[in-house]
């Protein structure tokens, strides 16, 4: 039986992940990391756990969950496009959440995936509304807003209703 190679994670909540190298790899962050140490060390890498402090345990699991199904489906654009829909739809972690943290592990095909269901979300809703999804305070005043509606009311046409 084959031994695969292992890399352990940290998550800011104090969380260890053993997880394979394959895996790894994919977060371009560990990747850096790994190699970087292994290029200054002569220690086994395997003993090393690397730090992900912008990076919560519930966040990782699905990232890993993720990353396995993606390097088994990507070869399958039709079961990977499912999944994909499948994975967006059932998120129980804030996705706001978790697209910071596939940002700091610098997953492009996995960030763009995300940022694609924001997009969705927000597709056609009113200001008010994504102000509120993203936590943002209206920082500007009555008259100003009265005024930036009204030079452009094109882009108040058609919202849907919150």
């Amino acid at each position: 039986m084959e031994s695969k190679q292992t890399i352990t994670l940290k998550t800011f909540d104090n969380k260890l992940f053993e997880i394979e190298e394959a895996v790894a790899m994919e977060m371009i962050t560990v990747k850096s990391f790994f190699d970087e140490f292994a290029d200054n060390s002569s220690s086994s890498s395997k003993a090393t756990i690397i730090p992900l402090p912008n990076v919560s345990s519930a966040s990782l699991s699905l990232i890993i969950t993720y990353i396995e199904d993606y390097l088994k489906l990507k070869s399958n654009a039709t079961d990977l496009k499912a999944y994909n829909a499948e994975f967006v739809k059932k998120q129980a972690v804030d996705i706001k959440e978790l697209i910071l943290a596939v940002n700091y592990l610098n997953i492009k095909y996995l960030l763009d995936l995300l940022s694609q269901a924001i997009a969705d979300h927000i597709n056609n809703k009113s200001v008010e509304y994504v102000r509120g999804y993203f936590g943002f305070e209206n920082d500007f005043t009555p008259q100003e807003e009265a005024r930036l509606r009204e030079e452009n009311a094109w882009a108040y046409e058609g919202v849907d209703q919150d």
